[in-house]
């Protein structure tokens, strides 16, 4: 337990960071849109990128590990659509508010995952979060997109409106740019592959400084129904789905620890992003995503150390 703490330490710790400069030194919101612009456009998706690029597929159980992960995502998106009308009349929120529950509770912060990926297990869990992330990131942005289009808007999302929203999206194309130079082996030049490992290595440091830039804490004196299920489903359900998924397909090791991680850490601000561009409840998911950050400092070290004792 003392372990998994010390190594989740430097993570939160930069998130704080972010808190303090947004409050101290950058204190407009104008510098916190440009570099939240920088990382979502440029940095980030450098870092899938090279990440895809130099990935060893060789020793990791691709298919189970996707399959695992997509598995927990498909289970708790059904859960959510199947039980929308039941949520929404408890908690009383709108269509724009179901997306941002729905999209807090589907996607994952890609940066907190790779940092803790590779603070627990070096390089070996940093390619198993990698290989995950890249497969896994056009398949949640489709359909956080395909649900913000249908409950958002009064009519249903015709097919051009769809691949519009995805086409901007530069985590998708990034993704199939990534895979693709990998699964050719598409010989890459060395002095290209350290140009965007150093974007990638910035993306790391400067989102998770977004993160904690972004943090709604005036938002938190009164917590609403919907941002309590938020985090009780994501960062408890989920987790527990994906590793029981991940057991019945043969993982263990890196590879379940890596599958727990990424579906235990709180949700993407990207999601945010989204929210704003399609008219989904932007403040409300970015509640949401300030919850699950103070939660997860705790929920992340138990869900690791409860894995540890049903698979030593």
């Amino acid at each position: 337990m003392l372990s998994i703490i010390s190594a989740l330490i430097p993570t939160f710790l930069v998130i704080v960071l972010g808190v303090v400069l947004r409050r101290v030194l950058l204190k407009k919101p104008d510098h916190w849109v440009a570099l939240e612009q920088l990382t979502y456009f440029v940095l980030f998706p450098a870092l899938l990128i090279v990440s895809a690029v130099k990935a060893d597929l060789s020793g990791v159980s691709v298919l189970a590990v996707v399959g695992a992960m997509f598995g927990a995502i498909l289970i708790m998106s059904a859960v959510l659509l199947v039980l929308r009308r039941p949520i929404v009349d408890a908690t009383g929120i709108d269509g724009p508010a179901f997306t941002s529950l729905f999209q807090g509770v589907t996607r994952w912060n890609t940066y907190v995952a790779l940092a803790v990926c590779g603070g627990l297990y070096g390089a070996a869990g940093v390619t198993v979060a990698a290989v995950a992330l890249v497969a896994m990131i056009p398949a949640v942005n489709v359909i956080c997109v395909i649900v913000l289009a249908r409950y958002v808007g009064a009519h249903a999302p015709t097919p051009r409106f769809i691949l519009g929203q995805l086409l901007r999206n530069p985590f998708i194309w990034s993704c199939l740019a990534g895979a693709l130079l990998n699964g050719f082996a598409v010989p890459v030049p060395k002095v290209v592959v350290e140009f965007g490992d150093i974007l990638g290595r910035a993306s790391l440091a400067l989102g998770l400084l977004v993160v904690g830039g972004g943090l709604a804490l005036d938002r938190l004196n009164r917590l609403k129904p919907v941002v309590i299920l938020a985090v009780v489903l994501k960062l408890f359900a989920k987790p527990a789905i994906a590793i029981l998924l991940g057991l019945a397909v043969g993982l263990s090791g890196t590879e379940l620890a890596v599958l727990a991680i990424v579906c235990a850490v709180p949700s993407a601000p990207n999601g945010y992003v989204l929210a704003r561009q399609m008219g989904g409840d932007a403040p409300l998911l970015a509640e949401m995503l300030t919850f699950q950050i103070i939660v997860a400092a705790a929920s992340l070290p138990l869900v690791l150390s409860a894995l540890k004792m049903v698979v030593p």
